[in-house]
């Protein structure tokens, strides 16, 4: 089990859960496809929606994520992605 599983598993039933949108940028895809991938597979229980687009005359890949979690486990989840070299990361959540 990953740690964003157990974290996932871990939450307590009245946790403040927040949805959110994470905007993925992969420059170079083959270096950091691979690792950027393992990650979202990790994350696969608080991801309730991925869309990619390759943007091929900048060299670019993105990646929009739609996340349902809590603040720290969209924390943990952004940090590992901001963690891979040539990926930048960016949220906004929305407490509900």
């Amino acid at each position: 089990m990953s740690e964003i599983e157990e974290e996932v598993m871990e939450t307590k039933p009245n946790a403040e859960r927040s949805v959110g949108v994470i905007a993925v940028i992969i420059k170079k895809r083959m270096e950091s496809a691979t690792a950027v991938n393992k990650v979202l597979t990790e994350a696969g229980s608080i991801i309730i929606g991925r869309m990619g687009i390759p943007y091929s005359e900048r060299d670019l890949n993105i990646i929009t994520l739609i996340v349902d979690a809590t603040t720290d486990q969209i924390g943990s989840l952004t940090g590992k992605l901001g963690q891979i070299e040539g990926v930048t990361v960016k949220s906004t959540l929305a407490k509900l």
